[in-house]
């Protein structure tokens, strides 16, 4: 069994220090109250502005952000997941999340995926890599980001790599409510893995959030919810709560990707999608 803590907050674009210092509070209470695990919304600590982003942070800086964001994990002796800007090799920028452990080391990295709106995809390449698989305490987690989550392949990909938590950070607008009140629930439960979701609050460059950060359970109750503003949730959550799930209704042993990828060759091969 872990104690979860997620962060939603409104954070500050580009005032790094600021947004460090919110996540290092929230670090120090998440602690005091017993929690194994603190997971942060999309791109918090440079707050959520992809086109600003893209041309007014050094990425030079990242590596600082990085160091701060462990040294956080580690005075408090407390998991972070937080989602910072990367630049690959090759020169692309991706948005990514990263897992560290209680003393700061980093045990998981993901990249999203599934890139949403004009603003990112200007800003941002999509990732390609699947999700993966680290044991946290007992429990195996995983690492998706914001948009991911509307893709059901994303949650049973880290599923059926035997992830019993998934931990999203978004940055998710007003106006898409259904999103963490329907879909978010309908994903843990198709999945049968515990999901959370933190999600900004307030206005960052004109953009107003939604709040409503869940932890949802592999039954598809929910755990925890949060409303429009500033919160920190907690819940608990464990690997047992997956397996029982597992084992009533095997949806992961039953599925049969074999057929379902002939059906999508057979769409290729007629090249339309009906008659």
């Amino acid at each position: 069994m872990v104690l979860l803590a997620l962060l939603q907050a409104n954070a500050a674009v580009l005032d790094i220090e600021r947004n460090c210092r919110a996540i290092d509070e929230a670090a120090r209470k998440a602690a005091e109250a017993g929690a194994g695990v603190l997971l942060t919304p999309e791109l918090f600590p440079v707050g959520y502005a992809p086109l600003r982003i893209r041309t007014e942070l050094d990425p030079a800086l990242i590596p600082d952000i990085c160091g701060t964001l462990a040294e956080i994990a580690a005075r408090h002796r407390i998991a972070l997941v937080y989602s910072l800007p990367a630049v690959t090799p090759g020169g692309q920028w991706q948005i990514t999340a990263t897992l560290l452990g209680d003393r700061g080391e980093e045990l998981l990295t993901y990249a999203k995926v599934h890139l949403f709106g004009p603003e990112e995809r200007k800003a941002f390449s999509p990732a390609e890599a699947a999700p993966a698989v680290v044991d946290l305490g007992g429990i195996r987690a995983s690492l998706a980001i914001c948009y991911d989550v509307e893709f059901p392949e994303i949650v049973r990909a880290a599923a059926a790599r035997g992830a019993e938590l998934l931990l999203a950070p978004t940055a998710l607008a007003h106006g898409f409510d259904a999103v963490p009140q329907v879909l978010l629930r309908a994903r843990a439960l198709e999945s049968q893995l515990t999901v959370a979701y933190a999600n900004h609050s307030g206005a960052e460059d004109g953009c107003q959030f939604l709040g409503g950060s869940v932890i949802a359970a592999p039954d598809g109750s929910l755990l925890a919810a949060a409303g429009t503003g500033p919160e920190l949730l907690f819940a608990e959550v464990s690997a047992d709560a997956a397996r029982n799930a597992r084992a009533v209704v095997p949806y992961l042993e039953d599925r049969r990707p074999a057929v379902y990828r002939s059906w999508e060759d057979g769409l290729a091969e007629d090249g339309s999608a009906g008659g």
